[in-house]
């Protein structure tokens, strides 16, 4: 077993955040809705010295505005990765030699929050 602190991929829109209407989060100073657990999840995270990159659809010229959006929130991260567009995301990672695999993935409910989510 690998106890290197893992690297956390999480989305923002939707899963952090509530997901509003097509652009609806970025308009200036729209101040984000927290989704259950974001919060408490992140700290307890960062505590066991998790990597935690965000990724988003949102344009990169949306970038200054969402860092302000997530500082704001309390939301705190260690990468953030923009314009990656909404569709589907895949993972591709190679297993150790001992064949521990080293990737994983979570599909949770749009704006349910991250609670129950267990790493």
């Amino acid at each position: 077993m690998d106890l290197r602190p893992k690297t956390i991929f999480c989305d923002i829109d939707g899963t952090l955040v509530k997901h509003e209407l097509p652009w609806k989060n970025v308009i200036p100073n729209k101040k984000l809705e927290i989704l259950d657990g974001t919060i408490e999840k992140f700290s307890e995270w960062d505590a066991k010295g998790y990597y935690i990159i965000l990724v988003t659809g949102r344009k990169e010229s949306l970038r200054e505005n969402t860092i302000k959006q997530l500082s704001e929130a309390g939301i705190i991260y260690d990468k953030l990765v923009m314009g990656i567009g909404g569709g589907p995301r895949v993972l591709i990672n190679d297993n150790k030699p001992d064949g521990e695999k080293t990737a994983f993935a979570i599909n949770i409910k749009r704006n349910i929050g991250i609670k129950g989510v267990e790493i």
